[in-house]
Formats: structure tokens, C-alpha cells, sequence
């Protein structure tokens, strides 16, 4: 019998829901930050930090500074997943936490390009790479955390606190955005935005004291009681687990790549070329996530009771129509529909995206879970969420034809869905990586 199977025999239910519950807090938290800033970069900082007498380059310089916090969240995976993986998942979070919403806070308070000059985006930048290492520290670490704590036939649904932080980070953050723009009017652009930033430091002080109550992994705690801790855990995924990565990055693509579109992208899409305004849009935004945080406790549910696979393969197909189907719908330029539409498009999306931690961890054993899992879902997200604005942007501004954007997210589902066949092999399961009730038998 192996660590991970006498560890699950002895489950603590109550450490369980706190390693949950702590997992979705600090996750939320961090969303929070994450969202606020690409909701910023589709509406703020194009004027405030990218001046220029092109819009669709001032906008691209805007996602760019967007996308440059994806570049190093797999160093923060890398860095974390180290650290994770020998010293334990708590400290890493405690850590990550702080980075993130000290960033963000700093953000708030950076003068503009009018002030200082280049100074400013070259600063904005740095502290959006600060942002994009401690997501990629965060995430295998929540996941893990609340994964190591479940029980054996529930790890998906918990699994899933992670994934349900970023939903209600984002409700939290375009709330906030939406509510700043009402009371602040016409300030709004000026410094209105910046109350949200730099209210994130009541948010980290909150998830701090959560975070350093929890209690570590048992099955960390395990690996190192029977001295099995990995002296480089990077070299020795890169070097056992070639495959095992690249069937975590390509899983992971798709999810951030349909999510971004709906939750970042639409911000500025929207309103210069279909007319919605700004605060409609914060509206529609807030609804889907709501919608998405809904769906995911749904799924995961259904993927504990029937199986991860096949949820997600049918989902794949769902997703990818959807995907087709969406511009179409918000392109009417009416409420109702934007809402369905990216209703509609969230929920495909959650098939697969709610499911990923559990997957994503059992592609590596335990000793080396950390480094593996935020490696192949961080580079993921890069080809998927960093790329998938500045890719719809550049696809709209050549083709003046939303379409072609469908046509690219539908091929990206493709990839993923290829790449979950792949990761329910019984080559890619790792001894210590529970079977799918739907094989069990």
C-alpha cells in the first residue's frame, strides 16, 4: 500500500473543508487582482500608461502589458513548485499572496504617462511580471492543498477550489470596477480605478491570517516522513515526465483561451465596435462569472459521480460550438443576448476548466506534484489566456470579421481535447493518481 492510499484511509473532514475553504479564499483573493488588472487593460490603461495616435496600438500595448504576466508564471510554477515540493505547499502560499497583492497595490499608485514619462509602462510592466509569478506560485499550491486534503472520491469538487476563486474573484473585481465607475464619473479614468487596487491590501491582510492557520498537506507530510522528498523536483519532471508536461499544457489551453475572450477581451471588443457601453458590459461580465462559479461546483460534482473524461470530452464538443456560436450572438449589440451568449460560452468553457486540477495532478506522483502540475497548467494559460486578447485583436483588426476569432477558439477545444484523451491513458497515470469511478471495475 502506498503513502497516498494509507494517508486517504484516514481522511480529516474537518481539514479538509478548511484546506478547501482556505484554497478558494487566498484563490479569490488573488483573482481579484489578477481580473482587476485585465479589466483595467481593456479599458484604462490603453490612454493612462500607451498614449499614441493609433488606438489599436495604444489597445495592443495595453494587452501586451496584460499578456507579459502570463510570461512569468511558469517561473513562479517553477520557483514555487521547487520550494513546494520540499519544503511544503503552505509557506508557498503564504508567500504568493503577499507578492500579489503587494503588486497589485503598487499598480493602483503608479503615476501615468503624462507624470513620468516611459517610466510609466516600463514600471507597469514590472509589476504585472511580479503579478504573473505569484499567480503561477498560487495555483498548483491551492489546488494541491485542497486535492491532498479529500477524500478519495471527491477530489475533483475540491480540487475545484481553485478553480471557483477565479469566478468570484472576477464578480468581485469588474463589481468593483462597475460600482468605482458610478461613484467616481467622470474621475473614473483618472483615479477612480485606482480605490480598487489599492484596496487589495485589506484583502491580502484577510487571506494572510487564513493561510497561516491551515494546516500543511498529509500527504506532503507523508513524502517527507519517509524521506522520499525530491532533492531538484524541475530536473526530475523534465527528465521522467516529458510527456506527462506537454499533455498538461495542451490540456490546459483551451480553458483560459475561451475564458479571457469572455471575461478580458469583450471589455474592449465591445465597446468600440459594437457599442455596448462600459458599465453594461462590467454587468454582463459579473453575471457570467456568477453563472461560471455555479456551473463549476455542478461539474465537479457530476465529474466525481461519472467521470472526468467523459464530462470533458462532451464538453469539448459543446465548447467548441459554443465557441463558433458566441460572436454571432454578442454581436447583436443587445443585453439579453450578450448575456446568454457569454453565459453559454462559460458554461462549455467550465467543462473543462473546472476539472483541470484533479486531472492535472494525477499526471505526476507525489513527490514532484507541485513542480509538474504548475508547470504544464502555467504554460497552458500562456498559450491559451496570455495570447488569445492580443490573437482576437489582431484576427479582428486584419479580418474586420469576429468569426475567424470562433474558428480559432474552436481549434484550440480541438487541441485540448486531444491532449484529455491523452491524460486518461493508463501509461500517464502515476501509481499514487486515483482511477475515475468510471473505471473503476
Amino acid at each position: 500500500m502506498n503513502s497516498q492510499h494509507k494517508d486517504r484511509g484516514a481522511i480529516n473532514p474537518v481539514a479538509a473543508r478548511q484546506a478547501a475553504t482556505a484554497s478558494f479564499i487566498g484563490s479569490a483573493i488573488e483573482w481579484y487582482d489578477f481580473f482587476l488588472y485585465g479589466a483595467a487593460a481593456a479599458l484604462i490603461f490603453a490612454p493612462q500608461f500607451f498614449p499614441s495616435s493609433n488606438p489599436a496600438a495604444s489597445q495592443l500595448g495595453s494587452f501586451a502589458s496584460f499578456a507579459v504576466g502570463f510570461l512569468t508564471r511558469p517561473l513562479g510554477g517553477v520557483i514555487a513548485g521547487h520550494f513546494g515540493d520540499r519544503i511544503g505547499r503552505k509557506k508557498v502560499l503564504v508567500i504568493s499572496l503577499v507578492m500579489m497583492g503587494g503588486s497589485t497595490v503598487l499598480v493602483g499608485l503608479l503615476p501615468g504617462y503624462a507624470q513620468i514619462g516611459v517610466a510609466a509602462p516600463i514600471l507597469l510592466f514590472v509589476l504585472r511580471l511580479i503579478q504573473g509569478l505569484a499567480v503561477g506560485a498560487e495555483w498548483g499550491g491551492a489546488a494541491l492543498m485542497a486535492i491532498e486534503h479529500a477524500p478519495p472520491n471527491r477530489r475533483t469538487f475540491y480540487g475545484s477550489a481553485t478553480q471557483l476563486g477565479v469566478p468570484a474573484g472576477a464578480v468581485f473585481a469588474y463589481g468593483m470596477m462597475l460600482v468605482l465607475s458610478e461613484f467616481t464619473g467622470a474621475g473614473f479614468n483618472h483615479w477612480g480605478w485606482r480605490v480598487a487596487f489599492v484596496a487589495s491590501i485589506v484583502l491580502v491582510g484577510y487571506g494572510f491570517r487564513i493561510r497561516r492557520r491551515l494546516s500543511e498537506s498529509p500527504l506532503f507530510t507523508e513524502t517527507v516522513s519517509e524521506k522520499d522528498v525530491a532533492r531538484a523536483p524541475i530536473l526530475e519532471v523534465l527528465r521522467r515526465y516529458p510527456g506527462h508536461v506537454l499533455t498538461a499544457v495542451f490540456a490546459a489551453t483551451a480553458s483560459p483561451a475561451i475564458g479571457y475572450i469572455v471575461l478580458t477581451y469583450i471589455l474592449s471588443y465591445g465597446t468600440k465596435e459594437v457599442g455596448y457601453t462600459r458599465n453594461t458590459l462590467l454587468i454582463v461580465v459579473i453575471v457570467t462569472s456568477a453563472v461560471q462559479f455555479v456551473a463549476t461546483l455542478v461539474l465537479t460534482l457530476m465529474a466525481d459521480r461519472w467521470g472526468r473524461r467523459r464530462l470533458m470530452l462532451i464538453g469539448s464538443a459543446f465548447q467548441a460550438v459554443a465557441a463558433l456560436a458566441f460572436f454571432p450572438i454578442f454581436d447583436t449589440g443587445v443585453v439579453a443576448f450578450a448575456i446568454v451568449g457569454c453565459s453559454l460560452a462559460i458554461v462549455a468553457n467550465t467543462t473543462q476548466y473546472a476539472p483541470l486540477p484533479a486531472v492535472i495532478s494525477d499526471l505526476f506522483p507525489i513527490r514532484l506534484r507541485y513542480t509538474g502540475s504548475s508547470i504544464g497548467y502555467q504554460f497552458g494559460a500562456i498559450l491559451g489566456g496570455a495570447l488569445s486578447p492580443i490573437i482576437a485583436t489582431s484576427i479582428f483588426a486584419g479580418t474586420g470579421n469576429s468569426l475567424y476569432i470562433g474558428l480559432y477558439l474552436a481549434v484550440v477545444t480541438v487541441l485540448s481535447a486531444v491532449a484529455i484523451l491523452i491524460a486518461h491513458l493508463p501509461a500517464l497515470r502515476p501509481r499514487e493518481a486515483d482511477p475515475e469511478p468510471e473505471l473503476v471495475g
